[in-house]
């Protein structure tokens, strides 16, 4: 692509995010996601392939229906309250439609289906941004307007997303898709306790960003797509497939690795709100999206191909173009004795 083209792009796509976040004005934060959605579309097309094509359609077409959704929600909102403003969602129906219209956005199950086979269809550098910088917006909104949402909408519909997540990806072989049901079981978890402590949310948001990132830039730089191409990682890069195992526990949330501290926090919150049954199937749920990462962490550390690779000494050959990977890694891997300074932060 052309980088004047390139910058543009990103560029808009940096302006659409920012202005939903700064706005506290309905009008303002659709026209946000509106141009965030714009944005992305040229980027999805540009490997012209008729899978990316296919991909950039569906993405665009659901993402037109949830914008659709979202301004009737806030004009039925206006209408009978006479409000614009973002945290004055009063209207029951208006409530509802904007749940609804926000995890068609994310990509919260049921409303799930989209988001593997988009992925699937996408470079792995366009992956990483609708893995992770789309999610902002949309998850922005869903923080300011949680304490008006209905409670047990938000729970429902967080219990079957961490289900599908785990439950959708035991049966994949392609990378990208497993990323995208893993996507869905960390959006779940963040819905869960969005009602009962929003600073949760956005620190289970900054951790599954940082989780995401990593992982992506680490596929892109072994340039891993299934799993049989990750097999043979170790022979190429052996500290990066190290460190991919690693990741790969994080977001299965097993300690003492940063993917733990969230889910963590969330089942201790939940049980202090006497949701013990609930708490119990989000635990054993998660215990189904770390077996598709145990999984992966099998193929990637224990497993030998028997495809040797063509070109010698691969793993010598250094990659100068993710300076950002060994900070990402560190933080993956570092921040649960960083806990109490992340709550007091947050709090």
């Amino acid at each position: 692509m052309n980088p004047h083209a390139l910058s543009i792009l990103l560029s808009s796509l940096a302006v659409g995010t920012i202005t939903t976040l700064s706005s506290s004005h309905w009008f303002l934060a659709w026209a946000g996601l509106e141009i965030n959605t714009l944005a992305i579309i040229p980027l999805m097309t540009k490997m012209h392939h008729p899978r990316a094509t296919e991909s950039a359609t569906k993405y665009f077409l659901t993402q037109a229906a949830a914008s659709a959704l979202i301004l009737f929600s806030t004009i039925t909102n206006a209408w009978a309250t006479g409000e614009w403003t973002i945290i004055t969602m009063n209207d029951n129906t208006s409530t509802f439609m904007l749940t609804i219209a926000l995890a068609i956005k994310l990509g919260i199950a049921p409303f799930h289906l989209w988001l593997p086979d988009v992925m699937q269809g996408l470079s792995l550098t366009t992956c990483l941004i609708l893995a992770t910088w789309q999610k902002l917006a949309p998850m922005s909104l869903m923080i300011m307007t949680g304490h008006q949402l209905n409670t047990n909408l938000l729970i429902t519909m967080a219990v079957l997303s961490t289900v599908v997540g785990g439950w959708g990806g035991l049966n994949q072989t392609q990378m990208r898709k497993m990323m995208a049901y893993s996507s869905i079981a960390h959006l779940g978890w963040m819905t869960l306790i969005l009602s009962f402590s929003p600073n949760l949310t956005t620190l289970n948001l900054m951790i599954y960003l940082m989780l995401t990132s990593s992982m992506f830039l680490m596929m892109t730089t072994l340039n891993s797509t299934n799993i049989n191409k990750l097999s043979t990682s170790w022979l190429k890069t052996p500290l990066l497939a190290s460190s991919m195992m690693i990741t790969l526990m994080a977001l299965g949330g097993l300690p003492p690795t940063s993917g733990f501290l969230p889910k963590w926090l969330i089942l201790q919150e939940m049980t202090k709100q006497h949701l013990g049954a609930v708490s119990t199937l989000m635990a054993m749920s998660a215990l189904l999206s770390l077996f598709f990462y145990l999984r992966l962490s099998y193929a990637i550390s224990l497993t030998t191909t028997p495809n040797t690779s063509n070109s010698n000494m691969t793993w010598r050959m250094t990659n100068n173009q993710m300076q950002i990977l060994p900070t990402m890694i560190t933080l993956t891997t570092m921040m649960l004795p960083m806990t109490p300074t992340l709550l007091a932060m947050l709090n």
